[in-house]
């Protein structure tokens, strides 16, 4: 099944290279946020650092959160989605390609980029591995949880908001966890325990989302 899986990852980084605004939105809308966060709070550097874990963290939540209307959309609207259900490939393993490939180009995007941010809001050096380690995990596990409303609202027209309600409950969790490291790390601690418990919640979620996630299509194209 390695072969399937390649070239479906290679077809979705085609097209997705053919639409650099889908990639690049998440990523604008990122920086924005955290640039302009200063400018409203005040340019105290005390103050920004110990903001900058909870801030960098929810801006990153609702940059990947903005990426996902559209994941499944083009494919529902031309027909790939039915004959991903009708293929003989297993179509949990079919929709993990796509959502891997989507994070590659946004998540791991968006975790290059949060250092630059982070040293801006004067987060201390030293903080920059946990940072970038919880980053990696979070956007991978907010991408797979986050795909699984995507599949649910594929077929509404303006499902972007049922998006959000259904999703937001389940990023709380990866939300506390990521900033808590972050800001275990900022004071000094052990940030371990956080990042630990993090890469649980990600090894859950590539383990068991396929499978909701096709559900949710099979669905979505059944109606």
């Amino acid at each position: 099944m390695t072969g399937p899986f390649i070239l479906l990852i290679a077809r979705e980084a085609r097209l997705l290279c053919r639409r650099p605004a889908d990639v690049a939105n998440p990523l604008v809308f990122f920086a924005i946020v955290v640039a302009l966060f200063p400018l409203a709070v005040g340019p105290e550097t005390q103050q920004l650092q110990n903001l900058s874990p909870g801030l960098v963290w929810v801006a990153a939540l609702l940059a990947v959160l903005l990426s996902l209307d559209g994941l499944f959309r083009s494919d529902f609207e031309d027909g790939s989605l039915e004959q991903w259900v009708v293929s003989p490939h297993p179509l949990p393993l079919l929709v993990l390609a796509k959502v891997l490939a989507h994070w590659l180009f946004s998540g791991l995007a968006l975790v290059v980029l949060a250092p630059l941010l982070a040293l801006m809001l004067g987060l201390p050096g030293r903080c920059l591995p946990v940072l970038l380690l919880s980053l990696l995990l979070g956007t991978l596990t907010l991408s797979l949880l986050g795909a699984v409303g995507a599949a649910l609202t594929v077929g509404l027209k303006r499902g972007g908001l049922l998006l959000a309600l259904l999703i937001l409950p389940l990023y709380i969790p990866v939300l506390i966890l990521g900033s808590g490291a972050l800001q275990a790390a900022l004071q000094g601690m052990p940030s371990v325990g956080h990042l630990l418990w993090l890469a649980s919640l990600t090894a859950l979620a590539v383990t068991l989302t396929p499978f909701a996630i096709a559900a949710g299509l099979t669905i979505s194209v059944g109606e």
